[in-house]
Order: structure tokens, then sequence, then C-alpha cells
């Protein structure tokens, strides 16, 4: 019965910590994503403004 706590302990150790890996490149893609944006938003701006 012990082995099977220890497995279990062990297993949701490292299910926390897939966890916290996906929880932090979700936040970093979210972070691209809106910051690609935003680059593209100024660049089409600035190439309008430019070509009036």
């Amino acid at each position: 019965m012990e082995s099977v706590i220890l497995f279990l302990n062990s297993f949701l150790s490292y299910l926390l910590l897939m966890a916290v890996i996906v929880v932090l490149a979700g936040v970093a893609i979210f972070i691209g994503i809106r910051l690609r944006k935003n680059k593209d938003r100024q660049l089409g701006s600035s190439q309008s403004a430019a070509g009036t």
C-alpha cells in the first residue's frame, strides 16, 4: 500500500509540473500573438500614413 501512495505522490507531482508548464506556454503564446498584432497594426498605420 505504501508503494501505491508513493507512486501516486510522484505521479501527481509530475502532473502538477506539466500543468504549470502548459499554463506558462499558453501565456507566452497569448503574449506573443498580442505583441505581433500590435506590431502589425503599427506597421499598417505607419505605411498608410507614409503612402498618403
